[in-house]
């Protein structure tokens, strides 16, 4: 062999290495990332390696194996298809990538996945194609298709094989999801033949290799089941149901589900070679929208987020030990993340056992579900639970890196908190108060390192919520924010650097949100009537139903100190104090917007309180459009993220975005505010603005910063 063609072979994803028994053993293993993902080019070099077992006759079988100990192939190079300039150009890529593996599925000799850890995406369509496939038992062992995450859907052949796998009504329930299935549901489902410890998976392939190509595993179907995928008309019923609930779920916001029920059904119904057709066909046409464009923008944003300091150039210190104060719901909540998530060991405080029971009981009650689902053993919770420690004094706590205060929103507490801390803790401790409202800085107003305070807002239920705003005062260390976001990180959210003002980021602008939203009742649109509008206009609930959901009660404290902060256009409708007066906190108390307990009992689906009308002394008389109800609580949003930004209290436009999608479920198949507001042109949202400003006041009136975007012709990005 040249050097010429060792240096090829070298950089090359992949490599052949027969061994003495005739299997060929193809190890993936792409050059200078962490994680392999399929490219284009690879297209040749899977070619080249194929072409070489084929004039091979000692090799008997192959085995499709990683080079890395921490994925199989997490999916294809997204970013391949952002350098597309046309559909066609995508739809090439597809029919390369079908062509591929309609190769692979093709060979004489049996070719078999080995598989550790994750193989999604394009990576599963690799794995499906080969005649067999062994699983890892590790826990990192993850396979699915989640491409409608992007607003696209598997375009390798990933529509045709996984319904002949795992059958029809599962391979929906993935695709339409992207959900995956851990190493033991994949076995139970038929996606996988074998499942083993890692330290055997290459030779368990090798062996699987040498039996010839395994018969595909049948499994034991339900006799509803049967009747409904064995037929035509059961089909029919099956397809039916799934586009009815998906226009139910994604109010036709999303066009990725309803291509993926079409891609299905054209292969079932017509043919493997039809159904490829299709898929390439609708695979690049998806490329090509404006949803599929903002989701993949999303997924890039949150990308190059995980590779950021909190502050550039500044390394975080290492966090070994974490301390809670406060065993509430939020403090459990962030032990339970701490721990599970980020492997460090955690002390709550609390001022009563029971308080430490509860916290306890958070991550009990979580893992145990894991464990009854068989998604983890017993042993692993135990171990996880022993990760938890409490007490009711400061013991324990000296050697703590980073101290996180869940107590009660009163503010002389928390300064006490930081008293206490100062006094029983390490001079490099961190003191991170989860706080909603309070300022940081009044916070730190007493302490004696200013420069440890900061604030980590964490979103309920902590456990699933994926965003945090990391709040720094004037006198925080550049190192305390980059260990912060590391430490939040770690717990498996996304950290967002805020400046510290009255409600910092987030719940600034829900707060002016939700005010329109009750401005709106008052003149006498109904309740629901609101909420479907912003439903059906992409986010996850209405306005009303959050306000019941957060509290009538929370809302309109948060109502006062934003108007407080900012004045006027922050003013608390009339109807606050009213619901309030009346004992309305909203789900808490039973008593809201809607009707709960006993009183929801046998209506169908979620009732209006009629009573609240009464209450509120309106009413109900519908005269706006859903779109226009929309329309006028959006731009007060967009108005106000627009102006977060120029007061600089998010750093980047695509830090907002991530915030509010994250933060408030704002529809992701926009890209966010930011980018909604450059789609719909600045100019024209400031023309919308006034048209407001002049019919309803100066609460409408657009920021300095959209006025002069929309002068210049400039947009966010």
């Amino acid at each position: 062999m040249t050097e010429e063609n060792k240096a090829d072979q070298n950089s090359s994803a992949f490599s052949l290495d027969v061994q003495e028994n005739g299997i060929g053993v193809i190890t993936i293993d792409v050059p200078n990332e962490t994680m392999n993902v399929l490219k284009a080019e690879f297209g040749e070099q899977v070619g080249a390696v194929l072409d070489q077992v084929e004039q091979d006759e000692t090799i008997q079988g192959l085995v499709l194996i990683s080079g890395k100990d921490n994925s199989f192939v997490a999916g294809a190079d997204v970013s391949m298809l952002d350098a597309c300039k046309n559909a066609q150009e995508v739809k090439e890529i597809a029919q390369l990538g079908q062509k591929l593996f309609d190769r692979i599925e093709g060979m004489k000799i049996p070719v078999i996945a080995a598989i550790n850890g994750p193989a999604l995406g394009g990576g599963l369509e690799l794995a499906m194609c080969c005649h067999g496939r062994v699983i890892s038992d590790s826990p990192k062992t993850v396979l699915g298709l989640p491409e409608v995450q992007l607003g696209l859907l598997p375009g390798s052949g990933g529509t045709q094989r996984l319904p002949k796998l795992v059958g029809l009504q599962k391979s929906l329930d993935m695709m339409l999801t992207g959900k995956q299935l851990r190493a033991k549901q994949a076995l139970k489902f038929g996606l996988a033949n074998d499942m083993v410890p890692n330290s055997i998976l290459l030779e368990t392939a090798i062996n699987m290799a040498l039996k010839g190509k395994p018969k595909a595993k049948k499994q034991k179907q339900p006799l509803v089941t049967r009747l409904l995928e064995n037929n035509f008309i059961g089909r029919k019923i099956v397809f039916d149901q799934a586009g009815k609930q998906v226009m139910k779920q994604t109010k036709g916001n999303y066009p990725a589900p309803l291509r993926i029920i079409e891609c299905i059904r054209t292969g079932i119904e017509m043919g493997k070679r039809k159904g490829l057709e299709i898929e390439a066909q609708r695979f690049s046409e998806l490329c090509m929208t404006s949803e599929s464009k903002s989701l993949r923008g999303l997924f890039f944003a949150t990308t190059e987020m995980k590779k950021e300091n909190g502050v550039e150039g500044v390394e975080p210190k290492v966090v070994e030990q974490a301390g809670i104060l406060g065993g509430g719901l939020m403090g459990g909540g962030i032990a339970f993340v701490t721990t599970t998530k980020a492997g460090i060991p955690a002390r709550i405080k609390d001022i009563a056992q029971e308080g430490i029971r509860n916290a306890f009981k958070y991550s009990y009650d979580i893992l145990n579900k894991k464990v009854k689902r068989r998604f983890m053993k017993k042993a692993e919770m135990q171990k996880q639970l022993s990760m938890l420690s409490a007490s009711t004094d400061f013991v324990g706590f000296k050697n703590a890196d980073i101290i996180v205060e869940a107590v009660f929103e009163d503010l002389g507490l928390k300064q006490q908190m930081v008293a206490d801390i100062e006094a029983n803790c390490k001079e490099s401790t961190i003191f991170a108060s989860n706080t909603s409202s309070l300022p940081i800085h009044k916070i730190a107003e007493k302490a004696a390192r200013p420069e440890n305070v900061i604030g980590l807002h964490y979103f309920s239920p902590v456990d699933k919520m994926p965003l945090v705003e990391v709040i720094a005062t004037d006198k925080t260390s550049d190192e305390t924010i980059s260990t912060t976001v590391e430490f939040a990180r770690r717990q498996g959210k996304t950290p967002i650097v805020v400046k510290d003002e009255a409600g910092f980021f987030v719940n600034r602008i829900l707060g002016l949100y939700m005010n329109e939203a009750a401005q709106v009742v008052m003149e006498g649109e109904p309740v629901e009537k609101i909420d479907k509008a912003l439903v059906n206009f992409g986010f996850p609930v209405g306005p009303m139903t959050l306000l019941d959901e957060v509290g009538i009660d929370v809302g309109s404290k948060v109502g006062a100190i934003l108007n407080d902060a900012f004045g006027s256009r922050f003013d608390v409708p009339s109807a606050m104090a009213t619901l309030i007066a009346d004992d309305r906190k909203g789900k808490k108390n039973q008593k809201g917007f809607y009707l709960y307990g006993k009183a929801a009992k046998g209506k169908k689906g979620k009732q209006v309180d009629e009573s609240v009308y009464q209450v509120l002394g309106v009413t109900p008389n519908s005269k706006l459009k859903p779109e226009q109800i929309a329309e006028r609580c959006v731009v007060q949003l967009l108005n106000e993220t627009a102006r977060c930004l120029d007061d600089g209290i998010v750093r980047s436009a695509r830090d907002g975005d991530i915030a509010m999608i994250f933060g408030t479920g704002y529809p992701p198949f926009q890209g966010g505010p930011f980018r909604y507001m450059d789609s719909m042109g600045i100019e024209n949202l400031v023309s919308i603005l006034k048209g407001y400003q002049e019919q309803h006041g100066d609460r409408f009136a657009p920021c300095d910063l959209l006025v002069k975007m929309a002068e210049d012709g400039k947009t966010f990005y």
